[in-house]
């Protein structure tokens, strides 16, 4: 088996798209940076990479096996025994992984430039191991919805601005909640004034499925300018909105 020594983590929990677990130049000063001392490297297959990337979905039991307890994080000059974590690669795309015990991927991390270089270079002779996995399972199409929207929707845009989508389309669907048509109206009014006649005819449903469709794709001022709208006097979107202009690179 092939391990990886001294390599820079930096978590990002519970996410289920490949976008939100973001490249090096977009780690930020406050994001909490970890060391692991050793770590085991699979070459694995291609759809089993995405799966596991672009998923929260039960691992290969063969694959937990292989990796169990063989990674260790260094914190405060004590080497600390980790049950499942592991680095993989396709021999295109790297993910580092940690289950915190469990079946699934809860951690992911990329790692950074250097030490990616070194697992191409180490897996570019090895094949890739086949773990046996109901293929049904990776081969099936991923659902999106407002809350996960597709890598289409996010494609091009700084992990500030897909932060800021993300708050934008959270507030939208608590907005489709209400079931409020006169706020709906006046948001979409907000949105594109030039069909306010129209606007005042439709009903909510309407109103709300043409204000999202033309907000999903693309990130403008104009986007920026709806969400600080729509979450203010709501405590916890406004919490979000401050993270993210506060946060540096």
């Amino acid at each position: 088996m092939l391990f990886l020594h001294d390599i820079w983590v930096n978590w990002f929990e519970g996410e289920e798209n490949g976008y939100n677990v973001c490249h090096f130049h977009e780690w930020r000063k406050d994001d909490s940076v970890e060391l692991l001392d050793q770590v085991p490297l699979l070459k694995i297959e291609s759809p089993l990479f995405n799966y596991i990337e672009n998923d929260l979905m039960e691992l290969p039991q063969q694959l937990l096996m292989d990796v169990y307890q063989k990674a260790y994080v260094r914190k405060n000059h004590e080497r600390i025994q980790q049950d499942y974590c592991f680095v993989v690669t396709d021999g295109h795309g790297i993910l580092a992984v940690d289950t915190i015990g469990y079946n699934i991927p809860i951690r992911k991390s990329r790692l950074i430039p250097r030490q990616e270089q070194l697992v191409y270079e180490m897996v570019n002779s090895h094949e890739a191991i086949p773990y046996s996995f109901d293929s049904n399972e990776i081969n099936k199409d991923k659902e999106h919805h407002i809350l996960s929207p597709s890598p289409i929707e996010m494609a091009g845009l700084t992990r500030k601005e897909r932060q800021l989508k993300q708050l934008l389309f959270m507030a939208l669907d608590q907005l489709a909640s209400t079931k409020n048509v006169a706020e709906i109206r006046y948001w979409y009014t907000e949105w594109n004034p030039s069909r306010y006649r129209e606007i005042q005819e439709m009903h909510f449903e309407e109103v709300w499925q043409n204000l999202y469709e033309e907000t999903r794709n693309g990130w403008t001022s104009k986007h920026v300018q709806l969400c600080e709208n729509l979450i203010k006097g709501q405590p916890f979107f406004e919490k979000l909105w401050e993270i993210e202009h506060e946060s540096k690179v």
